[in-house]
């Protein structure tokens, strides 16, 4: 279990050993199941881009299908994530903690709803590590009018996997040998999606 758990926070394994349908359920898990939070959605899309030019022996589709079905799986994953705050309502806030879920995790969410607004937040959200998978879980408790909330699920979507994905599609065009610092990539891509979470963390401590 926990080998399967490992793997499935390895990109280069979920790619590997699971093809293109392992990727797409990932994306939609990330975005749409609540203990989607702990996988690797960024470093996925990119590395998907990046493989899709490299070894499409293991995508086995053109990068603009890889791109639409992608898109597909994170547009319908929120559409989940909506659909379950819609039906868990204000319960979630009340939800006790475990070792897996944390209040703190909705409340970084909710720093950016009330900052942003929830439109824009959908958007934002996707290039967010936790924000991007309680983001449309919190529309759905709130709410948000249907239609609007398809509206920016689809625009974050598209500039979700396009940004990612064609970084990685076109960087390995230019430079082959990039697929040799994978490891190094996906780590800069950690910290630099994880900073805008710290700042808020640590913005609510100092208050405390």
């Amino acid at each position: 279990m926990w080998d399967f758990l490992k793997q499935l926070t390895d990109p280069n394994s979920i790619i590997e050993y699971g093809g293109l349908w392992l990727l797409l359920f990932v994306i939609f898990a990330e975005t749409g199941l609540f203990v989607g939070f702990f996988l690797p959605g960024d470093n996925l899309i990119l590395l998907a881009g990046i493989l899709c030019k490299a070894r499409p022996d293991l995508i086995h589709v053109n990068y603009f299908v890889l791109v639409i079905l992608m898109v597909t799986a994170a547009v319908v994953g929120n559409v989940f994530g909506y659909w379950f705050g819609r039906t868990a309502g204000e319960k979630l806030y009340s939800r006790k903690e475990n070792w897996f879920f944390k209040q703190k995790h909705i409340e970084i969410t909710k720093t950016y709803y009330n900052k942003y607004g929830g439109n824009v937040t959908l958007i934002i959200a996707r290039f967010l590590p936790i924000v991007r998978t309680f983001a449309p879980i919190i529309a759905g408790v709130i709410k948000v009018d249907f239609l609007k909330f398809m509206l920016f699920n689809f625009i974050g979507a598209v500039a979700w996997i396009i940004g990612l994905s064609s970084i990685g599609f076109f960087l390995v065009q230019l430079f082959p040998e990039i697929t040799n610092y994978m490891g190094y990539i996906f780590i800069a891509l950690i910290v630099i999606t994880a900073i805008p979470i710290l700042r808020i963390i640590f913005r609510k401590k100092e208050k405390v």
